[in-house]
């Protein structure tokens, strides 16, 4: 009999899944099951992935961050994917997107699968245009492309079923129309047949199969907003209400789901879009692309979307996708996919520290102690990027006239004489 992390949730069965995410949140384990159970948190956890270590993914846990990786059909090679995977663990990814969309996506897939205790989601469309190109979309592809990565081992799928048909005219009023590659190329092929988007239209079979394998789906934000000006506009709600309604048949078939969000929102709209979504989406683990909030900083748009990503997770998204240096210039290399989880897992962790959660700051108080000890090696360990810390350390050293080495209890910018922190410790000793 078919079985989910939900149903086994909703059965009052605590699946060994559900015992490793509560230790690792430090959350009791019948809470995290009621809220598995209602949906309110996901364990994305396919039953064929083998090397799986779970993680929960919920507004009430740790806020996670998720690495796209993946190549395109014009650059990328296996190997470099698999670079990318090893420095997204290295820098504290939580999940893995294979997002590949030339040369054998099945090889890069299972190699990826082989090779990942994180769980690994992917966008069956991309796959599907790969195989038959825009025009080859149909039911049996679709379920076809959906079926063998599931069997396969995927944990989580993108599914853009939300863009209907009549929501497309609403999104040509924009100045950047549809940026979702999923939605832009559905769209096209709506406009080309005239029929609705299959996504949705064969939802429940889509169901079938995430039920038999436990496949966790991600309901795509095909109409998100590409732009400041095209944010929180009448197409990207009229989405997230079809996206509302596909949580409650997911929820009714037992099959978990997430829902993803915007892509860019100025500052002063970030919290009225997550409490829309936690209201029309019942409180579904909300998962969301920065959001980037200026559209004037290529090159940097890792910073502008951390900003927007740590705003968006203290008011309720539950895990953050991240962006790299190269967003809208290019495919990002190993280095970009290391800078832009520094700059997710920063804007992840202030807001866990304001949110409260549990043991969110005892790494922050830990390397407080170590610079008021002038612990160097304990602060580089404590660093969420060590090799970092350590190199602007070195050479900040061979720069000035200090010591050659780490022990000195002092920095460069101050020295010995203007070291507050050695003023301080004098003060404590003879107040």
């Amino acid at each position: 009999m078919a079985s989910t992390q939900m149903l086994a949730a909703k059965d009052g069965v605590v699946t060994p899944e559900m015992i490793s995410v509560a230790k690792n949140e430090k959350i009791d384990i019948q809470s995290l099951r009621q809220l598995i159970a209602d949906g309110k948190v996901v364990i994305p956890a396919n039953i064929n992935h083998k090397k799986l270590i779970p993680c929960g993914i919920g507004r009430a846990l740790r806020t996670k961050v998720n690495a796209n990786i993946g190549n395109s059909s014009l650059a990328g090679c296996p190997r470099g994917e698999y670079e990318k995977l090893d420095i997204a663990v290295k820098y504290g990814a939580d999940t893995i997107m294979d997002l590949s969309t030339g040369g054998d996506i099945k090889l890069i897939r299972k190699a990826l699968l082989n090779r990942s205790t994180l769980p690994l989601g992917t966008v069956p469309v991309y796959e599907m245009i790969a195989r038959a190109g825009a025009s080859g979309i149909n039911k049996k592809l679709m379920l076809e492309v959906i079926s063998e990565q599931a069997e396969q081992g995927v944990d989580y799928m993108t599914i853009h079923a939300g863009l209907l048909k009549k929501h497309v005219p609403l999104a040509l009023k924009r100045k950047l129309g549809i940026v979702s590659r999923g939605g832009a190329l559905l769209a096209a092929w709506m406009k080309e047949t005239g029929c609705e988007n299959p996504f949705y239209e064969f939802f429940d079979d889509i169901l079938k199969i995430c039920l038999e394998y436990d496949v966790t789906l991600s309901l795509g934000d095909g109409l998100r907003p590409g732009c400041l000006a095209d944010a929180s506009d009448e197409a990207q709600f009229a989405e997230l209400d079809t996206l509302g309604e596909l949580v409650s048949r997911c929820r009714n078939a037992g099959v978990q789901c997430m829902v993803e969000g915007p892509g860019h929102v100025p500052l002063d709209q970030i919290e009225m879009n997550m409490r829309r979504e936690q209201e029309v989406c019942q409180d579904a683990p909300f998962y969301i692309l920065g959001p980037v909030v200026i559209d004037c900083a290529p090159g940097y748009d890792h910073l502008t979307a951390a900003m927007g990503g740590m705003m968006g997770a203290y008011y309720g998204a539950a895990m953050l996708c991240y962006v790299t240096p190269k967003e809208h210039l290019g495919l990002p290399e190993a280095d970009d996919v290391a800078r832009g989880l520094t700059a997710f897992k920063i804007a992840a962790h202030a807001a866990d520290i304001g949110l409260h959660r549990p043991g969110a700051r005892d790494r922050d108080d830990a390397i407080s102690d170590a610079r008021s000890e002038f612990d160097w090696e304990k602060q580089f360990a404590l660093a969420l990027e060590p090799e970092r810390a350590r190199k602007y350390r070195r050479e900040a050293l061979d720069s000035s006239a200090a010591p050659d080495e780490h022990g000195s209890k002092y920095c460069t910018m101050c020295g010995p004489d203007f070291c507050s922190v050695r003023l301080s410790e004098k003060l404590k000793k003879g107040w």
